[in-house]
């Protein structure tokens, strides 16, 4: 008689419960819906909720449900309104807030609030958006010759190696000199401080001339460097606003494809990955100032900024010129937090910087005490100055960013600058949204290949193995449970790849019972009685099962270590199918045959297929030994 634990029984209704808990959501479907964020200082709170219920009562539209979710106001209502109601709020709200079609669960609250969520569904199978984002190579060029021609004067300075001026002239950088023995001197230096620069000698009248332009091979790493950043930075961006496996890939040598799932508005994925945000830091020109206050600039208002300088605008709308050298750019920042000053108050942006930018900033720190510094966000090539204090003393690789007018302000801000630099701003080349009808035509290719394959299956085993093909039919069953509410656990995003490594995980499924089930049938041939026979067929198989998952997980690791995009979310789904597969078809298809046989004390046949039982052998039928 065949005993199985008690615990193991627990552990099998356990997780049965929990997977069907977690896979739940993904039966009650989708409803149209549309999302409302703030942009900077505008913020989603139960004000705007007011405001968002005032514009669609004076529309007459009707909603489902108006529901503020931490900084989102997330509204339902049926397909036909859902582009008024759009409309209607855009134009209520205006340009400080985005307002974005999407979709919503219609699972019960109770789950939500349980953590229970349906599956992500790729662009393949739900549609989103596309855009092609061309990088201004030019601006990265002259980004980096503004950067030498800082380090020439910086090291001419150093060494007391004395010139005429230093000045850009397109991508050169033009030093002149009165003798020619500092002219020797510079040229040396620069070799060997900075090789990436071609050095030219001349002479212009009663100067000499020194001419330095990038290298090619300087000037092909510099682009290439720039398109690697820049595609870093839209992962990491896109990463952390919570949209999930975004693809973000080069295309030619200046152009960078972008593709999000499940974001059915343009504009909405627009403004996340359109807010090209970078930070400067640049001292004031304050021998143009003709005070120490928030009017120090206001006569330029309407004035061209002096020569050196350029005029930008305040947070709060003031004038401020700010010299053209900049001291530190946004791609020296390693991490950006919001904080809370707690001295005087207000929201902040805590900021450290790398060992080049440290070095740097203390440098300026120290000889520019007492004046004043600009910080300079850089949004859609629109320049603003943040706050420009005083410098109360030196500071290296770390500051802070005050003047921020609320918490979500600062902690946008942060964001956006954690997130990575742009080494070259971009602008949008192209941008399609790719509809949801091609992806529910996926869904249901994708379905009923899984469906088709799961009867098949299950007609075959029942009719090869009869009662044991259902117990292995229940324990398939068992296992895509498991495997999908694993899925839903993790969040995971689910593509037309995955849909394949689910139904590879149920061709893998059955094969363990196969393998289990013809060791059972093999015992019985071997004249072992039915209930030892099924307790040596599953002790027997489970080496042959596990060996041969540990070579299939082999290969799926080394796709997901190595794998990206649409091969690396095939390999989760099969990596997980294996340990589900594995759980399934020996403790669960294990339990289940005990249901059956353990309780009886004799059993005198086995409904596993068409099977000799024969008697054991003897020692006296063996024939003699010659």
């Amino acid at each position: 008689m065949n005993k199985y634990p008690a615990w193991k029984y627990v552990v099998i209704v356990t997780a049965l419960v929990v997977a069907f808990f977690y896979t739940a959501p993904n039966f009650f479907g989708e409803s149209p819906a549309v999302q409302v964020t703030g942009l900077r200082a505008n913020k989603a709170d139960a004000a705007l909720v007011t405001r968002v219920q005032d514009a669609l009562k004076a529309a007459n539209l009707t909603t489902t449900s108006v529901l503020l979710n931490g900084e989102v106001i997330r509204i339902k209502m049926d397909a036909e309104s859902q582009l008024k109601v759009k409309d209607a709020l855009q134009a209520k709200l205006g340009e400080g807030y985005v307002v974005a079609l999407t979709k919503l669960t219609n699972s019960p609250d109770w789950l939500h609030k349980m953590g229970a969520e349906p599956l992500s569904l790729g662009l393949d199978l739900r549609g989103g958006v596309h855009f092609l984002m061309e990088v201004d190579m030019k601006f990265a060029v002259n980004k980096a010759v503004d950067r030498y021609t800082g380090d020439v004067r910086v090291m001419l300075r150093d060494k007391k190696i004395y010139h005429n001026g230093i000045s850009k002239d397109g991508e050169n950088i033009v030093v002149r000199f009165k003798e020619e023995t500092e002219l020797k001197r510079a040229t040396k230096e620069i070799e060997t401080q900075a090789p990436e620069l071609a050095l030219k000698n001349s002479q212009d009248a009663a100067e000499f001339v020194l001419t330095a332009v990038m290298k090619p091979e300087t000037q092909t790493k510099l682009r290439d460097s720039a398109i690697q950043q820049n595609i870093t930075a839209l992962r990491k961006r896109v990463n952390e606003l919570g949209v999930s496996e975004p693809i973000v890939q080069q295309q030619g040598q200046e152009r960078i494809l972008v593709q999000i799932a499940g974001c059915l508005d343009p504009a909405q994925c627009k403004e996340v990955i359109g807010r090209t945000a970078s930070l400067e830091l640049r001292l004031v020109a304050e021998d143009q100032a003709s005070g120490q206050n928030i009017d120090a600039f206001e006569r330029y208002r309407t004035e061209p900024a002096p020569f050196g300088t350029d005029k930008m605008i305040g947070s709060r709308g003031e004038v401020v010129l700010v010299k053209k050298q900049v001291v530190v750019t946004g791609d020296k920042v390693t991490d950006a937090q919001p904080g809370f000053d707690s001295q005087n108050g207000g929201s902040t942006v805590n900021v450290r910087l790398d060992s080049a930018g440290g070095r740097a900033m203390l440098q300026t720190t120290r000889e520019n005490l007492k004046r004043r510094m600009a910080m300079i966000m850089i949004e859609n090539d629109k320049p603003e100055v943040l706050t420009w204090p005083v410098i109360q003393g030196e500071f290296g690789p770390q500051f802070q960013i005050s003047g921020m007018a609320n918490p979500n302000e600062a902690k946008n801000l942060a964001l956006l600058l954690r997130a990575g630099a742009l080494a070259a701003p971009m602008k949008i080349i192209e941008e399609r949204s790719i509809g949801p009808s091609l992806g529910a035509e996926n869904i249901a290719k994708g379905m009923n290949s899984l469906l088709f394959g799961f009867a098949l299956i299950t007609v075959f085993m029942i009719a090869y193995y009869m009662l044991f093909g259902v117990v292995s039919v229940i324990a398939l069953g068992a296992n895509l449970l498991f495997l999908i509410a694993i899925l839903s656990m993790l969040q995971a995003t689910m593509t037309l790849p995955g849909i394949a490594a689910i139904a590879l995980t149920l061709g893998m499924a059955i094969d363990a019972n196969v393998l289990i089930n013809e060791r059972i049938r093999e015992e019985l041939r071997n004249g072992m009685s039915p209930q030892m026979a099924i307790q040596t067929g599953y002790d027997r198989a489970l080496d042959t099962i596990i060996d041969s998952n540990i070579t299939t997980l082999i290969a799926g690791l080394a796709l997901l270590i190595w794998g990206s995009g649409p091969v690396r979310g095939f390999a989760v789904v099969h990596c997980l199918g294996i340990g589900t597969s594995i759980f399934s078809a020996v403790m669960v298809s294990r339990g289940i045959v005990n249901l059956i046989y353990g309780g009886k004390k004799k059993v005198s046949k086995l409904l596993i297929g068409n099977v000799a039982w024969a008697k054991p052998v003897s020692e006296k039928s063996l024939p003699a030994k010659a």
